[in-house]
């Protein structure tokens, strides 16, 4: 069973984070400081070390080089974003913002263990032996043989080398990140920082501040004076994910970086150069957000030198269940469980399957099913998807796929009162509540108002809005998050 521990001085963010684990079969130990966790535990034992970037006496980051070699996760606040970039270039393997949502927080453990388990010396020596050969998909990190991949690879290697700007398009879940780690990865600037920003995850109060940084001063609370990501990236890249998200404001400040090569920090009257390969990513038609006047046009224009256009997995036949394989493997291999396979008929419907969440959406089935699997075989029931009697037609915004959902709890029927004395409809399912309450209050309330209220970070508000269709109304977009 893979060892993780949690290295947090506050006990109810430390055990709810030890619980969250535990329940995805991970074997958990916990202290509250760097000191303690050397005293009971030796390090070498873990497969992940999770840890708060300021700890009592010694920080978080000391963890790095006393695990030699063992993957360290940094938690920190979004006030300290730029301490967790600083802490990446020490040697963490990733860092994650406070307040994060447990998803969030099991896809990074997920994707580091994935990666670290494949940085095996016999893997490595296979990498490198296939590095020349520019050909290969493989060394890009994704899974895929269809013709639209085939293209997506060809793009990577053309404009790889250079330092164009590139907009991936896509939508949520068909791996875009995945393409920005592949172009820095064939890039001049592979040694160099790649600094990954999603701009719908940082409130909006807060975006131009982690992006371009800040004097002290500039405003109440800013004690000191702070760089911004940009600067962190500096001869290296910048991948800024849904960046049609970003406000005007930061949309023009942007634009500077774009044609000037030089930043301005909020309060600031003196610019810096700063030497930054822009990859940037979105599931949205930025020209059509430029003609409605929440995209800048000569934004969009700077960033579209090079697009790279990704397919949705339900585009890409034989890969679908090429993928799923793959996903059983690490899922397997995560949990111990040896020798599963899909039924005959599972692998019939994956391949079928229309998949409205993509790559994500079918590596939460195939975890499911790895999980409720009885025997050798993972069935359709294990994974909670079927086919839909007739075919499946697109939804208009604001109303519900006609696609089945995969494992959503159904809201109990016990009480449709709400607080404030109204009913609300009968046999709301989470994703029908969810809708409701978004559509009834998002006049009145800010995003962050609305996560806030949902008990949801602003990051998983944003998510749901895109896979229920439920667009964000002009007046709420220009409230202040």
């Amino acid at each position: 069973m893979t060892k993780i521990l949690v290295v947090e001085d506050e006990d109810i963010i430390r055990t709810a984070l030890k619980r969250l684990l535990e329940r995805n079969d991970f074997q958990v130990s916990e202290a509250a400081s760097v000191d303690e966790a050397l005293e009971r535990y030796k390090l070498k034992e873990f497969d992940l070390i999770i840890s708060d970037l300021r700890l009592p006496k010694t920080p978080g980051t000391d963890l790095i080089k006393l695990a030699e070699g063992i993957p360290v996760l940094i938690m920190t606040s979004y006030a300290s974003l730029r301490s967790a970039v600083d802490s990446m270039k020490m040697g963490a393997v990733d860092y994650i913002a406070k307040p994060f949502d447990h998803d969030e927080m099991l896809e990074a453990v997920n994707r580091i263990l994935t990666l670290h388990a494949n940085k095996s010396p016999h893997r490595e020596t296979e990498a490198s032996g296939r590095e020349e050969d520019s050909d290969e998909p493989g060394t890009m990190g994704m899974i895929g043989h269809c013709a639209a991949m085939q293209m997506v690879y060809q793009r990577i290697r053309k404009v790889a080398p250079t330092d164009a700007t590139v907009l991936i398009q896509g939508e949520s879940g068909t791996g875009k990140e995945l393409v920005a780690k592949a172009i820095h990865n064939q890039s001049r600037r592979k040694n160099a920082p790649l600094i990954s920003v999603n701009c719908a995850a940082i409130p909006e109060t807060l975006i131009e501040s982690e992006l371009f940084g800040y004097e002290k001063g500039a405003f109440t609370g800013a004690n000191t004076n702070r760089s911004g990501l940009v600067e962190a990236a500096d001869g290296g890249t910048l991948f800024l994910d849904e960046i049609g998200e970003l406000p005007l404001e930061a949309q023009a400040r942007l634009l500077r970086v774009l044609q000037e090569g030089e930043i301005r920090r909020i309060g600031s009257v003196q610019s810096k150069k700063v030497n930054v390969r822009l990859v940037a990513a979105t599931h949205r038609n930025l020209k059509k957000l430029s003609r409605e006047g929440d995209f800048r046009l000569d934004l969009y224009y700077r960033l579209n030198v090079m697009e790279i256009g990704l397919p949705a997995l339900r585009e890409r036949g034989d890969d679908i269940l090429e993928i799923a394989e793959f996903l059983l493997s690490l899922a397997c291999e995560r949990m111990e469980r040896n020798n599963l396979r899909f039924s005959k008929h599972a692998s019939e419907t994956i391949s079928k399957y229309d998949w409205p969440g993509n790559v994500r959406e079918l590596e939460n089935a195939v975890e499911r099913g790895v999980i409720l699997a009885e025997g050798n075989l993972i069935h359709l029931d294990d994974m909670g998807i079927e086919l839909p009697t007739q075919a499946p037609s697109r939804p208009a915004p604001g109303t519900q796929s006609a696609l089945p959902s995969i494992g959503v709890p159904q809201r109990s029927p016990v009480s449709n009162a709400r607080n404030d004395g109204t009913k609300a409809p009968d046999d709301l399912s989470l994703e029908d509540y969810f809708q409701h309450f978004v559509l009834e209050h998002q006049d009145q309330m800010s995003e962050t108002e609305l996560a806030q209220k949902l008990g949801i970070s602003r990051k998983c508000l944003w998510e749901r809005r895109q896979r229920l269709g439920i667009p964000r109304r002009k007046s709420n977009q220009k409230k202040s998050g």
